[in-house]
């Protein structure tokens, strides 16, 4: 009898410690991933990287000081000036994941040809000229890791890196250039071996410069004057051998209040699909979160004048200027007067499959407003605004705009007769059509940021409305910045010859 009460007792511990733990799980709001195909255009868009990189970068002079002894000279003080990446090729470059670990990169029979000034100084000689070096199979292999921070931002860092140049072959140019090259390949063997040495610090220090700029990403994002965004990673990406899932946060907070919504999101998963490149999945938490943010901010009240409304009607309709002037012989009023609308509750966030509406619980309020005396209600009434919500990608933001389905309107009998609600049904509907949707959806139009890498956007884009989320099926191109930032790691550091290399950043 003790044995099966202990039995039961840990049955009931195990469901409740299941149970707590269950409850503890936090969702992401949002769910990015990359497949395959962004890999393969990430090679094409890396070269272009490198191209843009390579024509506005200035490789600093190379100075120093060096015995040649195959040639008994004690000592050669060189000066390589104007140094220039005048071509390069990669032909075998690949990335692929790498599943559980991170993502692995590849290149092989790759060649560089590199232009320089050069002047030498030496007790023998002295002399200026000019010289080409050529590089031929370059090979490179190694894994980039990406991982999480404590602040939510992305980390990457190179592991397993190994780089290697199979040929160089230096050509002079210059007076005595027959003579120079007549001794070029004594020389070409010190320059091999200790550029081979300095190869992967000289990436790893890049993958580093990148990994620093990651670590300055905003993960909050003001989004207008009521709200912020959070887009932090919640925990390290997951990778397995056809994408890479990333698991954002995605959630709204007033502007003053960084405190988590009272509802938590629900689980939801990306359909196992590879014709696109990217795949975002935002789900109806996301919203849910944007419509109780911007609620609780105060965002959903807006009062209308009389002559704010008239602005809208004529702007927006034909045939409703008499709007108004039924307002006027219903309460036979000469003053002007105002509309408040506001939520009552948060709005209510559906998605379905096709549909995504918004239902807004709201009160309408007819003031007079007088210059001497305090406004007074004319009437109130209830209502729920039901509308469909569409949308569209522009540039790298997911735009939505409203269109008003119906509205119900609630008003006591015993205060008007059904011939007034009839009428106030009527003029609220004008009011709504082409006064408050008109203004929120000028708001609107400055959407929602999405995810994506710097200088990508979003071509080919999708937009699904599914059960209790929203996919969006993209490929990218990589847009070529107008001016880049250097951050070329070490070249003024770099002794081709000594294999010295100091490891500084160009400021």
């Amino acid at each position: 009898m003790c044995t099966k009460m202990v039995q039961v007792l840990w049955g009931c511990c195990l469901l409740w410690n299941l149970y707590i733990s269950s409850a503890q799980t936090t969702y992401p709001g949002i769910k990015a991933r990359a497949t395959q195909r962004a890999l393969d255009y990430g090679v094409q868009a890396g070269v272009l990287m490198i191209e843009q990189m390579v024509k506005e970068r200035n490789i600093p002079d190379l100075k120093g000081s060096e015995s040649l002894e195959f040639l008994k000279v004690d000592y050669v003080n060189y000066n390589f000036t104007n140094i220039k990446i005048n071509a390069f090729s990669f032909p075998n470059a690949s990335l692929a994941f790498v599943p559980g670990v991170g993502i692995k990169a590849l290149t092989n029979h790759g060649t560089a040809n590199i232009s320089t000034n050069w002047e030498v100084k030496s007790p023998l000689f002295q002399d200026t000229g000019g010289a080409d070096l050529f590089l031929s199979g370059v090979y490179f292999t190694g894994i980039l890791i990406l991982a999480r921070n404590d602040f939510g931002q992305p980390t990457l860092k190179l592991q397993d890196c190994y780089a290697q140049v199979s040929h160089a072959h230096v050509s002079f140019t210059g007076e005595l250039s027959v003579l120079y090259n007549s001794f070029a390949e004594p020389m070409e063997k010190p320059i091999l071996k200790n550029l081979n040495e300095m190869l992967c610090p000289i990436i790893t220090g890049e993958v580093e410069a990148l990994n620093a700029n990651l670590s300055m990403l905003e993960v909050l994002t003001k989004i207008d004057n009521y709200t912020l965004l959070d887009y932090s990673l919640m925990s390290s990406p997951e990778i397995t051998e056809n994408y890479i899932d990333l698991n954002l946060k995605g959630v709204f907070y007033p502007l003053e209040n960084l405190t988590d919504p009272p509802f938590s999101p629900v689980p939801f998963m990306l359909p196992e699909r590879s014709d696109s490149m990217f795949y975002i999945g935002i789900s109806e938490y996301f919203f849910k979160s944007a419509s109780f943010a911007h609620f609780t901010a105060g965002a959903f009240d807006i009062t209308l004048s009389t002559k704010e409304i008239s602005s809208h009607l004529v702007r927006h309709s034909q045939g409703v200027g008499s709007v108004l002037s039924r307002i006027a012989e219903i309460y036979i009023l000469s003053q002007p007067f105002m509309v408040r609308i506001m939520a009552t509750e948060p709005p209510v966030i559906s998605l379905l499959p096709g549909n995504f509406t918004l239902d807004i619980p709201a009160s309408i309020v007819i003031l007079t407003q007088s210059e001497n005396s305090t406004a007074e209600t004319i009437v109130s009434m209830d209502f729920v605004a039901s509308t469909s919500v569409s949308l569209v990608i522009l540039g790298q933001r997911l735009i939505c705009s409203l269109s008003l389905n119906r509205f119900r309107l609630s008003l006591p009998e015993s205060n008007r007769s059904n011939i007034e609600v009839l009428r106030f049904e009527n003029i609220l509907s004008f009011i709504l059509h082409f006064g408050v949707l008109p203004l929120a959806n000028a708001k609107l139009q400055q959407g929602f940021p999405l995810p994506n890498p710097h200088n990508i956007s979003f071509v080919n884009s999708d937009i699904e409305v599914l059960e209790h989320f929203i996919l969006i099926s993209t490929d990218l191109k990589y847009e070529t910045p107008l001016k880049q930032q250097p951050s070329f790691y070490g070249w003024e550091g770099l002794n081709l010859i000594s294999g010295q290399w100091r490891g500084k950043s160009v400021p």
